[in-house]
């Protein structure tokens, strides 16, 4: 669809799902969902001065289009970030980097899906120089479908994982959806400007190589970087988060951001959204990464925690260990064996304070607490306070552990 007549001249849009919330002038898009039906608020729609209205069985797809052809019209640089782990807090502390320099708009919250995307795009205006466009994938295709959407002229895999494996069948299809941003860049070398890669991961630099010969492309764009060591003095927790702060480093140096700028922004940024954050309580000292859980960011949390306290000689200042991990979604046939394979960890580890949220965990041979969900947690704690303890909360958002963090 031709959209110049509702784009054209202008400085912004604004683009609403929410019938609540339309103004005079503003785009209405009636999405219809298992649970509601924005079909039903058009006149309400029209009424309240909604400019353009888009309703009907394709309303999602008018809606990509929109963005698409808006995405287009605005014409600058957009860099799109994917991968298992780690894409939120990169794109967060790219956006910290690039806008000590640059007009910069980027994804919100974890708007990085099919509707997140578009939506995000739509947000933009002419007076943004650069744009972060995140992008998830639970499934084949999905990141395809993204980048066609977005149309990106950068791109950055920050590692793969085995998350998702209910939806994409194995590690394998993890990373093939993945590389389909590879593969979308590599195919429009029009307009790619540049493919940031981790020379340090064998997986994104195998992707890289497999979509270029399945296309038949030479690979005349990447630009390449090495994790360095966790850079100190940030508000981040946790080392894995290295490899996010040098993805950052590597934009920002591409982007003209000098590299004493770039540290001094991530080093302010304060994590949100119960990412790698810590905190301290009356009681006890938290580790808190509750937005997200799959078998590799979980074993590098844990990981993480316990490389900490031997770095700290934290029985200097009378801390106690203790795990706090919900269980892992969406990992299908997989679900025992991973959740079972952290139990190992833990057990191998000789961790002695866990607790467990989640049913998966029952069918493992773990000799620690189990609890059907929160509430069921969140009873204990109140039946047994804890006091003097450092803590690792780790689990999938839908475990919904940020709950607990009064009760610590």
């Amino acid at each position: 669809m031709n959209w110049d007549f509702l784009i054209k001249d202008k400085q912004s849009l604004f683009v609403t799902t929410d019938s609540r919330q339309v103004t005079p002038g503003c785009v209405f898009v009636a999405l219809k969902g298992e649970h509601f039906d924005g079909n039903e608020f058009v006149d309400q729609a029209r009424q309240a001065g909604a400019e353009y209205i888009i309703s009907g069985d394709n309303a999602m797809a008018e809606l990509q289009d929109l963005a698409r052809a808006w995405r287009r019209e605005l014409g600058l640089p957009i860099i799109a970030i994917t991968g298992t782990n780690g894409k939120t807090t990169t794109k967060e502390l790219t956006a910290t980097v690039l806008s000590t320099m640059y007009n910069l708009h980027y994804t919100q919250g974890n708007y990085n899906n099919s509707l997140g995307v578009p939506l995000t795009l739509l947000q933009i205006t002419r007076a943004h120089e650069l744009a972060i466009i995140e992008m998830g994938a639970s499934h084949p295709g999905d990141i395809r479908e993204l980048v066609e959407i977005a149309e990106p002229n950068y791109g950055l895999i920050t590692n793969v994982g085995r998350a998702h494996l209910q939806g994409f069948g194995s590690f394998e299809g993890v990373q093939q959806t993945k590389a389909e941003l590879y593969d979308y860049l590599l195919t429009h070398p029009e307009t790619t400007k540049g493919i940031f890669v981790n020379e340090d991961n064998e997986y994104l630099n195998k992707m890289l190589a497999n979509s270029a010969l399945q296309h038949n492309i030479n690979i005349t764009s990447p630009i390449y970087y090495n994790t360095l060591p966790m850079l100190t003095k940030t508000h981040l927790v946790g080392d894995y988060n290295a490899e996010n702060i040098s993805a950052a480093l590597c934009i920002a140096e591409h982007f003209g951001v000098k590299r004493k700028t770039a540290i001094e922004a991530i080093r302010a940024y304060h994590p949100t959204n119960n990412r790698s954050q810590q905190m301290t309580t009356d009681c006890n000292e938290l580790v808190i990464d509750a937005y997200n859980a799959n078998p590799t960011s979980m074993a590098a949390s844990i990981q993480s925690f316990l490389t900490s306290e031997e770095e700290n000689n934290l029985q200097t200042y009378k801390f106690t260990n203790c795990f706090i991990l919900g269980e892992m979604r969406e990992l299908g046939e997989y679900s025992h064996t991973e959740h079972q394979n952290i139990v190992n960890m833990l057990l191998e580890r000789k961790a002695e304070h866990v607790l467990l949220v989640g049913e998966e965990y029952r069918s493992t041979t773990a000799t620690y607490p189990i609890f059907h969900d929160v509430t069921e947690l969140s009873d204990y704690l109140r039946a047994n306070p804890m006091k003097g303890y450092r803590i690792l909360i780790k689990g999938s958002r839908g475990n919904q552990l940020e709950k607990i963090i009064p009760l610590l």
